[in-house]
């Protein structure tokens, strides 16, 4: 009989080296503390690998490897190690050197010393391309499917969370979300107009640059899905360069051999398009397609919701800046910083603002604020009851009576919703600020020397709610307390002194509660920098991207420092109708002051102007009135008079025998300038004079460029810099 000279001769029975040899089975050694590995002559020749091309590390053994593939053999190891088994297996597709592929099976047993430390894996390399059921010959189609089908969920249950397009462009570069897929490179392109902006790419760096903005109707495949709603599938180089020259010359240098381009259609309109390009050859058969149409559907719908977020945050934060102010304007004395940032979520802009009202003679109202809810409406309420409160301020009521007035005005609006509320009324001159509070969170003041304190303000209801309503406990005896409801706290600002107002968003942690933050809030205060605009930075980046769910409003006051003469804070002395000793004493008080704030030689004018003043208020009023007497920053002496009349002074012609009239006449003549302002239920008539010498000194009254030319009021009086109106009943 003729021998079979094929078939080699092996001992009976065969060793054990032998019968691996023989079904291509190696052998590996890996030393985890060292990171050597060794192979036998089976596994080179199963990874078609030199020894001399080997590193001696696990590294070498990806050249062998489908880019991707040794990813995923990593997360296999790891996974292992950490659950502290003593097996893991994987199949990984290879390739040769030839690039022919190929599927190989890795199994390792692993070594632990006494106390669970793994410090050694020995294991097998196979060739597994012939494996019956398995990756390899007819299980490559199993092994794909369910790889191609758990990237499919994973993928989706992923972009299930994403809420912007960072969020979705962000699971298409990891790695471990797509690179299961094999792909070599990843673009997402977002349909604009009649243009495709290109948004994202990844993997392994292998961009294809298809120009930023491509037109729908360009040569280009990512262009013809969009246009067409169809994928485009390219199947070999070759269809490349033929399809797309405008293309090629940036695929040419890759080691691209296939790709797939495929509309991302939502609700029937184009929103996007992916591409995904292959080292393999070949075109893509019909299970593959169903699952990249299955993967293409799941990210459209993503990038749909991810878009419609943007688009309402984008509505929500512009309707929210034009209902802020679009100023702040410059006050003497004070610097003040603002701050607002926006909710990061879809709509939840929410309703937090802030405003500074200019209030004439060296005061200012600073105010901040939030109105419940996350959302335009939240905005829009905002927007209406921010001008409603500035419009009481600016009237002239005190501070708790525009708070209650405010209050009255949201409930008036029937909006269901309430809001937070804190105003700080503050004469600069003197430092003194009256402060009210809704609901809201106590300010924070940092001294000049650095020491910090939370400000315990008397507080109110939440505007809009009514005393009556339930949780509203205990409102009804503040309210008759204080008349309004909203009792008033006085606190001294010292030159240096920065006075904080914030809302909640600045002071809550996701998952920690709001005492957190106000500790590392008044740390962040009384360690942060002077210069209100740099401290206003710190705050911001205290909360950083770890808040994002709630808006926040900042509002920061620094006191100027400016040293005033001896002497020199605000008198005030109260004026009584039918008190003849009121007059004179005020008078007394007036001219030792201006003596003290370097006016002597004006004494006489100043005690006569303000003498007119107080008599108007005593003779044509019936309310009781008080006058005050202060240096403004700008060093003039400012005299005011209140009353409780509604009615404005008005100059007359008297003629030579007249016993009345003269008074305006008089203060006109006397004063640098004058004027009017209102002040809740009456008003306050105030004039000026410049200190010889002082900052606004430096000509005498009427020169030119003197503070006669410079007033914004000017000679003839004015109610808050408007013409005075036809003369009225009780006028002077």
């Amino acid at each position: 009989m003729a021998e079979r000279g094929v078939t080699p001769q092996v001992e009976w029975p065969a060793r054990t080296d032998t019968s691996l040899s023989l079904n291509r089975m190696g052998t590996f050694d890996w030393n985890l503390d060292s990171g050597q590995m060794h192979l036998d002559t089976t596994a080179f020749e199963v990874l078609d690998l030199r020894p001399e091309e080997f590193t001696g590390t696990p590294d070498g053994l990806r050249v062998r490897l489908v880019p991707g593939e040794e990813i995923r053999l990593d997360a296999r190891v790891a996974q292992a190690l950490k659950a502290g088994r003593s097996h893991y297996g994987a199949y990984v597709r290879s390739r040769g050197r030839d690039g022919s592929p190929g599927w190989t099976h890795v199994q390792g047993r692993i070594l632990r010393d006494p106390r669970g430390h793994p410090y050694r894996i020995i294991g097998i390399i196979r060739d597994a391309a012939h494996d019956p059921g398995e990756p390899g010959a007819a299980g490559e189609r199993d092994e794909g499917r369910r790889r191609m089908t758990g990237v499919v969920e994973r993928t989706t249950a992923i972009l299930a969370h994403a809420r912007t397009v960072n969020d979705v462009t962000d699971v298409l570069k990891d790695p471990e979300a797509l690179g299961h897929l094999g792909a070599v490179s990843v673009m997402l392109g977002v349909v604009d107009g009649g243009r495709i902006h290109l948004v994202a790419e990844g993997q392994l760096g292998a961009y294809v640059p298809e120009i930023e903005y491509t037109r729908i109707d360009a040569p280009l495949p990512m262009s013809e899905a969009v246009r067409t709603l169809r994928p485009v599938y390219l199947g070999s180089r070759e269809e490349f360069q033929d399809r797309y020259p405008g293309l090629w010359p940036y695929i040419e240098p890759l080691s691209v051999r296939s790709g797939v381009y495929l509309p991302l259609i939502a609700q029937g309109r184009p929103v996007g398009a992916l591409g995904l390009l292959y080292t393999r050859e070949g075109d893509f058969d019909a299970e593959e397609r169903n699952v990249l149409m299955a993967l293409g559907s799941g990210i459209a719908q993503s990038l749909q919701r991810a878009i419609l977020f943007e688009q309402e945050h984008d509505l929500a934060e512009g309707l929210q800046k034009a209902m802020l102010p679009r100023r702040i304007p410059e006050v003497a004395g004070a610097l003040i910083a603002v701050r607002y940032r926006a909710a990061r979520m879809g709509r939840d802009i929410g309703g937090d603002w802030y405003d500074v009202v200019p209030l004439g003679g060296g005061r200012v109202g600073v105010m901040i604020g939030d109105v419940e809810g996350h959302d335009t409406d939240a905005a829009a309420v905002m927007g209406q009851l921010r001008i409603a409160l500035r419009a009481y301020i600016a009237e002239g009521h005190t501070p708790g009576t525009a708070m209650a007035r405010a209050s009255a005005f949201l409930r008036d609006l029937e909006t269901e919703r309430f809001a937070t509320c804190t105003y700080a009324q503050i004469d600069l001159t003197s430092g003194m600020a009256q402060l009210v509070r809704a609901g809201h969170l106590d300010p924070v003041v940092r001294r000049g020397d650095g020491s910090c304190h939370r400000v315990r303000v008397a507080g109110g209801l939440p505007l809009g709610l009514a005393a009556h309503e339930p949780g509203a406990a205990g409102a009804p005896d503040a309210s008759a307390a204080t008349g309004t409801g909203y009792p008033v706290t006085s606190l001294e600002l010292h030159p240096g002194d920065t006075l904080l107002l914030c809302t909640d968003g600045l002071t809550e942690r996701p998952g920690g509660d709001l005492d957190t933050g106000m500790s590392e809030l008044m740390e962040a205060v009384r360690s942060g920098p002077a210069d209100v605009e740099e401290l206003a930075d710190v705050l911001c980046e205290l909360v950083g991207d770890s808040g994002g769910g709630d808006d926040m409003a900042l509002l920061l006051l620094r006191r100027r420092g400016t040293p005033l003469p001896r002497g020199g804070g605000p008198l005030r002395h109260r004026l009584t109708p039918g008190d003849p000793d009121a007059p004179a004493m005020a008078r007394h008080l007036i001219r030792a002051a201006a003596a003290a704030w370097g006016a002597r030689g004006q004494a006489d004018e100043i005690e006569l102007a303000a003498d007119e003043l107080m008599t108007n208020a005593l003779v044509h009023t019936d309310g009781v009135g008080a006058v005050s007497m202060r240096l403004t920053p700008e060093g003039r002496i400012r005299i005011e008079v209140d009353d409780t009349s509604s009615a404005l002074p008005q100059r007359r012609e008297a003629d030579d025998w007249a016993v009345s009239g003269r008074g305006l006449m008089l203060v006109d003549r006397l004063a640098d300038t004058w004027g009017v302002e209102p002040r809740g239920g009456g008003k306050c008539v105030w004039c000026e004079f410049a200190i010889p010498g002082g900052p606004d000194g430096a000509g005498e009254p009427g020169e030119p460029g003197g503070p006669h030319q410079e007033s914004g009021a000017g000679h003839g009086g004015a109610v808050a810099g408007s013409p005075l109106p036809p003369r009225e009943p009780g006028a002077v």
